[in-house]
């Protein structure tokens, strides 16, 4: 369901400073870096209007903004540290009505999952602030997309006093259930033990698993997990890796 007065903009937060493994997202996946296989895979959602990279002020991060010029994709520099208010700001400069949060260290996200968290969201508007598929995870971990309005964000943005909050940009939304509309979008099948996400050089080896198999980026969840089926060995790579906590 897409409504033609309702811009929908996908924010991808990247920068090359990231802790655990540095200049993630331009590490190699099958002859294209990190950020371009997300950023091909999160155009191809049909409920997005928009797709913006949002990176960092600091001169390290001139490479992302020189691959988004190469590559023709919206770009926005904002704050390293308070990456709340880089959303808020790049939201506000690409006049989102509705914003999409993804991480570049996502490199399976899925169309088909954007669409279906962005659907639900469009499909509940007005009684709808923010939806989700990682508070009540069944997908796998890297296929996460949060949806929110420029209402919630702008209202996160000025109560917020959290620098760690900030940092994650949406905290302080689903610490609040009381002040949000919040809606949950879940699998049939709980597949929430699967680790898809690239913190560490452990990740990255499990990513590029498969895409050495598919050797592009058109395959979808779905393929994965046939893949999966296949080498359930590969499962092992990562398991062991703890994600990073929210303060």
């Amino acid at each position: 369901m897409k409504r033609s007065n309702t811009k929908v903009v996908a924010i991808v937060q990247a920068r090359v400073a990231s802790t655990r493994l540095p200049a993630k997202v331009l590490e190699d996946l099958a002859g294209e870096p990190m950020l371009v296989r997300v950023l091909n895979r999160a155009c191809r959602a049909r409920t997005l209007d928009a797709t913006v990279v949002a990176t960092t002020t600091k001169p390290s991060d001139d490479v992302i903004v020189r691959l988004c010029k190469e590559r023709g994709w919206l770009s926005f520099r904002g704050s390293e540290e308070d990456v709340l208010d880089r959303y808020y700001q790049a939201a506000l400069t690409f006049q989102a009505d509705v914003i999409a949060r993804i991480t570049s260290d996502c490199p399976l996200i899925d169309p088909e999952v954007i669409d279906r968290v962005i659907g639900k969201f469009l499909s509940r508007i007005p009684n709808v602030e923010y939806v989700t598929n990682t508070l009540e995870r069944t997908f796998p971990r890297g296929l996460d997309v949060e949806v929110m309005s420029l209402a919630a964000l702008k209202k996160a943005w000025q109560d917020d006093r959290n620098p760690a909050w900030r940092e994650h940009v949406t905290p302080y939304i689903w610490r609040h259930p009381e002040q949000f509309k919040i809606f949950h979008v879940t699998n049939d099948v709980d597949y929430s033990y699967m680790r898809w996400t690239v913190d560490t050089v452990d990740d990255l080896t499990f990513v590029r698993k498969i895409y050495d198999h598919f050797q592009n980026d058109a395959f979808n969840w779905k393929d994965v997990l046939d893949l999966l089926d296949k080498h359930p060995e590969w499962h092992q790579i990562n398991q062991h890796i703890q994600q990073k906590a929210v303060p």
